[in-house]
């Protein structure tokens, strides 16, 4: 068989666009996911929960934690009940429904998600810091912020859809 040179020459700037995105996206993503699990025993689904939990001031419902990161309803309860075996979640008794509970980082949860944390920075930094200088990096928040930005329906549809799963 012919050895074939493959390009792209022939998409268009939005096809870039999106397999950049694709690309960024599937790339870091390993590089983060395998760099926490081997350092710190910490998938990246754990690591994203964690991350929401790190920067509130009182416990976060499931439905919450669902809704606000990319895991489905049931993903957050699986990741909660590992992340609660381990010591580093508790779950909070709702002081307003005797039904509901929330999900709040433990001490030494707040110190698992400092480290693993740290080596999350240094192993994006190859990316971020060595070739991207500042306003690269202000005009990708801004490119992000955009692409997340949704009508109002649209987000309760997809709320909807992940309660149901």
């Amino acid at each position: 068989m012919a050895h074939t040179n493959l390009n792209l020459d022939g998409l268009t700037p939005r096809d870039h666009a999106f397999y950049g995105l694709v690309w960024a996206g599937t790339t870091l993503t390993a590089r983060v996911d395998q760099v926490l699990t081997r350092r710190h025993d910490l998938p990246l689904s754990w690591f994203e929960v964690m991350l929401w939990l790190s920067v509130q001031q009182e416990p976060v419902a499931p439905s919450e934690l669902g809704a606000r990161t990319l895991l489905s309803r049931s993903q957050v309860s699986r990741v909660a009940d590992s992340l609660r075996a381990r010591g580093l979640v508790e779950r909070v008794p709702s002081p307003t429904d005797a039904r509901s509970v929330g999900i709040a980082l433990t001490e030494a949860g707040r110190r698992a998600f400092a480290e693993a944390d740290a080596t999350r920075r240094e192993a994006l930094a190859e990316v971020f810091d060595d070739r991207l200088d500042d306003a690269d990096i202000a005009a990708l928040e801004a490119i992000w912020a955009k692409l997340k930005a949704r009508p109002e329906n649209e987000q309760q549809a997809q709320a909807q859809a992940k309660a149901q799963d």
